[in-house]
């Protein structure tokens, strides 16, 4: 199955959003298929964003899954893009 990225940017001073929705967000994101993830830090090293890698079958099943997101259904992201993603070089 193809990986997509997701780079999803919080609304300006939304943190006690996220910091309500993120119990659910991570107790959510433990049953999807995410490869890895992780906040985005603001200059103050709060976070202001995600980044997450998850592997789905397409394009449609990306946009339900980020539909599907506690930080989605709470407003909490400005924007959210999209992208299929391939691993070239893994050094793990």
């Amino acid at each position: 199955m193809p990986l997509f990225v997701f780079t999803c940017l919080d609304k300006p001073k939304s943190l006690e959003v996220r910091l309500g929705a993120r119990e659910a967000h991570l107790a959510w994101v433990k049953d999807q298929p995410l490869k890895f993830g992780g906040p985005f830090l603001d200059e103050a090293g709060d976070m202001a964003g995600s980044l997450m890698v998850v592997e789905l079958a397409d394009l449609a099943a990306a946009k339900a899954f980020s539909a599907a997101d506690p930080y989605t259904k709470t407003g909490l992201w400005a924007s959210v893009d999209i992208r299929p993603f391939r691993v070239t070089i893994d050094n793990r």
